[in-house]
């Protein structure tokens, strides 16, 4: 066959996905930019041209699990055109170095910094069957690159990079090695890239970062990003995560006070109740800190309801150390919360540390837990026989004409529709719930709509 006809075939590219929205996000960015070399997206990964596994280096023994999941490609593809297989996210910036070396099935290994250079990569491969390794930090370039391809994301609740990076080094995180320094992206490419999305259908936008209230560029932050795409006239919704409590600034808080299109739902991971571990971990603020933000919130807009982050057995926490932390999840209420047991992360400061024996460990871990999920409970209850504003995302694969959305604190929820309802704003009334979603009906005066 001609070499060009060849090349202009259709081929696949299938991308497993790891970790945060950011890693989302990234993966439907290559999908974008590989759509330029033919590469089109398939969720049939065992016919892939190209396999993509897109790692996190949060989730525990995560090296690890991406040399399994290289023998698991493998096993599958045994009897089958080997697929170029390329290892991206953030293990391949912390261990290109070793997956390389240890695994000779992997063609590459890209990092979060570096995959805008995945086409030169795959036709390289293509070409000259060679083994690449992408693991500078080149944000500038990878964003320059990104703006001039259109974000094709049809999804009625999408994400939107628009900070990347960190400069705090909390002693327990990797992200500052594995992201880089914070980084932020131009209003105007930001807008731009959003106005893609709304194009494309999109009602909600949740702006993100590794610290995205850190948002500053050309004297703009979050809040004036905020404000702008309150503007739009398609969108409904914003939402932006995560946060980091020092960047919690008056600008931003006011915005929750006027923003209609702001959800009164803040994820601001707090890590510990303890002052003392709070600074053993370089956190940069205390409990008081932290506490100030929530009643400047909760005074000017009452409806706003809070999610965090805890890392219990930090080394050092002791049994008061512990009881604060649960005193803290008790006072505020999060009705969502994110808690494990310490892990260490090799490469950072934390990692030098002695830990705490493992049952200790996990005994906290169940209690607090136990203590989240009554709380959460509770939550859940108070919303029986009460109106929620939902945005429906899709329709349920499993089960004839109902479909799934989010209300406005992001708890998932499904009801029952005859009609269509995606990308539309319903009030459901709650019937039932569980740990996760809740269950209701549509309240609308379209009788041929509800059940």
């Amino acid at each position: 066959m001609d070499r060009k006809i060849k090349n202009n075939l259709k081929k696949k590219i299938f991308i497993k996905t790891f970790g945060c929205q950011m890693n989302e996000y990234d993966s439907n960015r290559i999908f974008d930019l590989t759509k330029k070399i033919n590469y089109f997206p398939t969720t049939d990964k065992l016919h892939a041209d190209c396999y993509v596994i897109n790692t996190c280096h949060i989730r525990e023994k995560a090296t690890e699990k991406v040399f399994h999941d290289i023998g698991r490609v493998k096993k599958e593809y045994r009897k089958r055109k080997k697929p170029i297989l390329i290892i991206a996210g953030c293990v391949a910036q912390a261990e290109g170095d070793l997956i390389l070396k240890k695994e000779h099935y992997v063609d590459a290994v890209i990092g979060p910094q570096s995959y805008q250079k995945i086409n030169e990569v795959i036709q390289e491969i293509e070409n000259k069957k060679i083994k690449k390794e992408l693991t500078n930090f080149e944000t500038i370039n990878k964003f320059d690159k990104l703006k001039l391809t259109i974000n094709h994301s049809s999804k009625v609740s999408a994400f939107l990079t628009i900070q990347e990076g960190c400069d705090k080094f909390c002693k327990f995180c990797v992200v500052p090695y594995t992201r880089g320094p914070e980084y932020s992206r131009t209003l105007e490419e930001i807008l731009k890239e959003a106005d893609e999305l709304i194009a494309n259908g999109a009602k909600e936008i949740t702006l993100l970062g590794q610290n995205v209230n850190a948002y500053n560029r050309n004297r703009k932050r979050l809040s004036d990003l905020i404000n702008a795409l309150n503007e739009k006239k398609d969108l409904k919704r914003i939402r932006y995560t995560t946060s980091h409590p020092k960047d919690m600034t008056d600008d931003l808080i006011d915005v929750h006070k006027h923003c209609k299109k702001l959800m009164p739902l803040l994820h601001l991971p707090v890590q510990s109740g303890s002052d003392k571990i709070l600074k053993n971990m370089n956190r940069k603020h205390d409990i008081s800190e932290y506490l100030e933000i929530i009643e400047k919130l909760k005074d000017i807009n009452p409806k706003i309801k809070f999610a965090s982050d805890f890392i219990i057995a930090y080394p050092g926490e002791n049994e008061n150390d512990f009881k604060n932390t649960c005193q803290l999840m008790k006072k505020v209420k999060f009705i969502n919360s994110y808690s494990y047991v310490f892990s260490p992360r090799p490469g950072t400061p934390a990692s030098e540390l002695s830990l705490i024996d493992n049952s200790v460990a996990k005994k906290r871990l169940i209690l607090f837990q136990n203590i989240a999920d009554k709380i959460k409970h509770d939550y859940k209850k108070s919303l029986l026989g009460r109106n929620v504003n939902t945005l429906f995302e899709n329709k349920v694969k499993s089960e004839d004409n109902k479909y799934f959305g989010r209300d406005e604190y992001n708890n998932p929820v499904i009801a029952y529709s005859k009609k269509d309802v995606i990308g539309e704003e319903k009030q459901v009334k709650i019937n039932k719930f569980s740990h996760h979603t809740v269950y209701g009906e549509i309240i609308d005066t379209n009788e041929d709509l509800a059940a």
